[in-house]
């Protein structure tokens, strides 16, 4: 069968970049399995600004309007609900912090999305007798549910093939076959799993495991995303996603013991009613040591492609950076700089 892309991997990354192809009329066929579980476990939560230090989230104000647009059409497409807008309330624990909330109002880049004003606690289940500042445009998307429900709108029309890529299969000589899947190009979409890519492999990928607690709390009653020394996002039920975690040495996705106290220890400092752990979630973020994304062609093939290094901000970049990638290739319109591989190829040779 012949289609215009192939594309390797079914996070969010490999999602956008069929959603923006499907848009624009192109064919596609995913070539996919389970094995990272960074977009499947994330508690997918969207925010334009790094609360430890008050700085704007990189590019954010461009990305969010996208992401948000992306995720409506996608909530239409799909027939389901995955985006849930919830302001954040950062919690202060000293009037310093009250400051320099207030410090940070007065940056003309973040006054769009933060309140200035002290908002004071009422809920006697919350440990936060300094109040909080509030954050706009904020919120959590479903992204369990929405790959779910992607992924199985792409099986019920042929377009998925559920397997371990066997790049020794792909044969370049004329165009892009990959057992008998014809593609124009080849976008490999695949999260820490780049790794064993060995047209890719050299770029500075890094893993950075993340975990995270779904806890049940029902006299909490909280229907804000709490920001302390972690995050406590409602999603229903009287239920809540706590984390996450940051571990640079761990490259498996099994849940660990030390990141589970670690959650607790701190929920119970914020918390003043008691909370049942229901479940505990891990998996690893493509990561990349400057923070943005790894986008671009291969220098060799010409018909191969990455999109990489999402990190802890996917739900945020992954509309935008996937329309950057298509531009590319189907505009001929430069990929923006700080996105681009080339800024590390000239520095590294990468296989052919």
């Amino acid at each position: 069968m012949k289609f215009d892309y192939l594309i390797v991997g079914s996070g969010l990354a490999g999602l956008m970049l069929c959603e923006t192809l499907r848009k624009r009329g192109k064919s596609y066929k995913v070539v996919s399995n389970t094995s990272q579980q960074a977009s499947v476990v994330a508690s997918g939560l969207y925010n334009p600004v790094v609360l430890k230090r008050f700085n704007k989230a990189w590019n954010a104000d461009a990305q969010l309007p996208l992401a948000l647009s992306t995720y409506k059409d996608l909530e239409i497409f799909l027939g389901i609900k995955v985006d849930h807008q919830l302001p954040i309330y950062r919690v202060f624990h000293a009037v310093d912090e009250q400051n320099n909330w207030f410090l940070a109002c007065d940056k003309p880049d973040l006054q769009p999305f933060l309140i200035p004003k002290v908002i004071n606690n009422e809920n006697t289940n919350i440990n936060a007798p300094f109040g909080y500042g509030e954050v706009k445009q904020t919120g959590r998307v479903d992204t369990k549910l929405l790959l779910e429900s992607y992924v199985f709108s792409l099986k019920s029309k042929g377009l998925y093939l559920e397997e371990t890529f066997n790049y020794t299969a792909l044969d370049l000589q004329m165009g892009v076959n990959y057992k008998g899947l014809i593609a124009k190009q080849l976008i490999f979409a695949e999260g820490f799993g780049l790794k064993q890519n060995p047209f890719f492999n050299k770029l500075p990928l890094e893993g950075t495991k993340g975990e995270l607690l779904l806890i049940h709390a029902p006299d909490l009653n909280s229907e804000v995303i709490l920001k302390s020394s972690v995050f406590v996002i409602p999603i229903g039920s009287d239920k809540y996603l706590v984390g996450s975690t940051y571990a640079w040495k761990d490259y498996t996705n099994a849940p660990t013991e030390s990141a589970r106290t670690s959650l607790i220890n701190k929920l119970q400092k914020l918390l003043n009613c008691s909370f049942e752990i229901l479940q505990q979630r891990a998996g690893i973020r493509p990561t990349v040591i400057d923070r943005r994304p790894l986008v671009g062609q291969h220098r060799v093939h010409k018909n191969l492609y990455i999109l990489n290094g999402l990190g802890s901000r996917g739900v945020l970049m992954a509309p935008t950076v996937a329309k950057n990638l298509i531009d590319f290739i189907e505009k001929g319109l430069a990929l923006p700089k700080d996105i681009d591989i080339n800024r590390f190829t000239t520095k590294i040779s990468l296989p052919s």
